[in-house]
C-alpha cells in the first residue's frame, strides 16, 4: 500500500481539495485560492508527517507542487465549467 502514497499525495488528494473547493464556493477565483493553498498545505503536512525525521524538507515540497497545484486548479475550473478559455472580443465585439 506504501507504493500508492504518492499517486494518493500527489493527484488525488489536491483533486479532491479543488472539487470540494469548487462545489462549496461560487467564486471561481476564490476557489482556485483555496484550491491552491490547500492543496499546498495538505502536500506539506503528508511530506511532515510521513518523515517526522526531516529528511524532506520544505525545499523537497517546493519542488513537486506545481503538480498537485495543476490537479487542483484543473479540478475547480472543471467543476465551475470552465474548460475553455474565454474569447476576447475586439472593439465592436465581433
Amino acid at each position: 500500500m506504501r507504493h500508492l502514497e504518492p499517486f494518493v499525495v500527489l493527484f488525488l488528494l489536491p483533486v479532491t481539495i479543488g472539487i470540494v473547493s469548487g462545489l462549496c464556493l461560487r467564486a471561481t477565483k476564490s476557489a482556485a485560492l483555496v484550491a491552491t493553498l490547500g492543496s499546498v498545505l495538505a502536500v506539506y503536512l503528508c511530506l511532515a508527517i510521513r518523515d517526522p525525521n526531516g529528511t524532506w524538507t520544505w525545499l523537497a515540497a517546493f519542488l513537486v507542487l506545481p503538480l498537485p497545484i495543476a490537479f487542483a486548479l484543473a479540478a475547480v475550473l472543471i467543476c465551475s465549467g470552465r474548460t475553455h478559455p474565454r474569447r476576447q472580443h475586439g472593439r465592436h465585439g465581433h
